[in-house]
């Protein structure tokens, strides 16, 4: 088994889904006491966000890079970013860290694709929804990434960083995200992608309007199939 190297923190609580996730596909395929091979370097999320409000990025690639290249030191086979947002600097933290990367955009898209999805929805950060990083990657694999209006990117925004990031799940707030996903389904979009690793701690996938791709799970397999040499591709 390889040894996956995780940069978490961001925020910890969807950290703490990917160690459940990766261990329980571990001792899926393995059985008995399996569990994954895996190093954590969990980092403090209000340093992170305040160099995202700064607009400060190139200082937060630098930081998860030395992250990821600590992790490379300390064994790791693999690194992932535990969350959307941060694989804005997912290329400096790659060449940093100097193992394959396991980018969630990719691995989202391979699973949309695998589906015959062709226009989700995004539910993410502002910075996920408005950089344009993960609409012109999810391009490369023919798959044309669709926004919510800007109030309710605002109110995803919030919701993410004001209540499930801190923990708080909120039902007015599940129902505020299904009428997004009703209006985007109206419109066309034709599946919606969890693009947040907290939003599965509010929507079951399973439960919507449309299908949903709860990144968070799609990127935990991803690492198991890589530490377990069963296809995954890494950037």
């Amino acid at each position: 088994m390889k040894t996956i190297g995780l940069i978490g923190g961001m925020s910890w609580e969807s950290t703490a889904t990917y160690y459940r996730l990766i261990n329980q596909a571990v001792r899926a395929r393995r059985g008995g006491l399996a569990s994954a091979d895996l190093i954590l370097h969990s980092l403090d999320f209000s340093r992170v966000a305040a160099l995202q409000q700064a607009d400060r990025w190139d200082e937060a690639g630098k930081l998860l890079g030395a992250a990821g290249a600590g992790l490379a030191r300390a064994g790791a086979d693999c690194v992932l970013i535990c969350t959307n947002t941060m694989h804005l600097v997912a290329e400096p933290v790659a060449r940093m860290a100097g193992i394959p990367l396991i980018d969630i955009i990719d691995a989202t898209a391979a699973a949309l694709k695998a589906d015959g999805r062709r226009a989700p929805l995004l539910l993410a950060t502002r910075y996920t929804m408005e950089h344009g990083f993960y609409a012109e990657r999810m391009a490369r694999h023919g798959i044309a990434v669709q926004v919510p209006a800007a109030d309710d990117r605002a109110l995803v925004h919030d919701v993410i960083f004001r209540e499930l990031c801190q923990g708080v799940i909120e039902p007015r707030s599940r129902q505020r995200f299904f009428a997004v996903i009703e209006a985007a389904r109206a419109q066309g979009a034709d599946a919606v992608i969890l693009g947040c690793t907290e939003i599965s701690l509010l929507l079951d996938p399973d439960g919507l309007a449309l299908p949903g791709y709860d990144t968070t799970a799609i990127h935990a397999e991803a690492a198991v199939r890589f530490a377990l040499d069963v296809g995954a591709r890494a950037a």
